[in-house]
């Protein structure tokens, strides 16, 4: 396998940190149209935001054990691979329980995926590099929750609800992450 450049690892650890924070203001949008679709209530179709951000709260703080037990690019990769998978399932849903459920998982791997992500950026550059990556990381971390509605809203009305999810299953995306093993990132 070919090394991947600092600056190509970073903009795709990046990318993943983009994701995860978009996914939690990319459905709000769309929610009316969900509503219709999964023969939901106003008061149920609710649980589609909430089941992700519960998902995610609670998985975070297992981000230390969970690296300490699989090492930080291989937990990387799983959670990139669940997460996509887990989009690519809340794209496909046809019933509330089901894309609740997709929800969750999604929220689950998303939760290892920004701590995660800071951690590589932080151990694939030298100390004089490492605010420069972080601040760079920061900044996309930040853009997602405001691209969020406004991409959200743009794929609803331009394609269907299912496409705030099917925005996640990029396969060069999965193909890039799961390839940051530290050993393979050129110097």
């Amino acid at each position: 396998m070919a090394p991947v450049p600092k600056a190509i690892a970073t903009t795709l650890l990046m990318a993943a940190a983009v994701l995860v924070v978009l996914d939690q203001t990319i459905a709000t949008v769309a929610l009316p149209h969900m509503q219709a679709a999964l023969g939901a209530t106003p008061d149920t179709i609710s649980w589609v935001l909430t089941s992700y951000i519960m998902a995610t709260a609670v998985a975070t703080p297992l981000t230390g054990w969970m690296s300490g037990r699989f090492g930080r690019t291989r937990l990387f990769g799983i959670c990139v691979l669940g997460f996509t998978i887990s989009s690519a399932l809340c794209g496909l849903a046809v019933t509330l329980p089901m894309m609740v459920a997709s929800r969750l998982a999604q929220g689950f791997f998303g939760a290892f995926l920004m701590p995660m992500s800071q951690s590589i950026i932080y151990d694939l550059n030298p100390p004089s590099q490492q605010v420069r990556a972080i601040t760079i990381w920061g900044l996309g971390a930040m853009a997602g929750p405001m691209i969020g509605p406004v991409l959200g809203g743009y794929l609803t009305e331009m394609f269907n609800w299912r496409w705030v999810f099917f925005i996640n299953v990029v396969r060069r995306y999965t193909r890039g992450y799961t390839s940051l093993d530290q050993r393979f990132v050129k110097a």
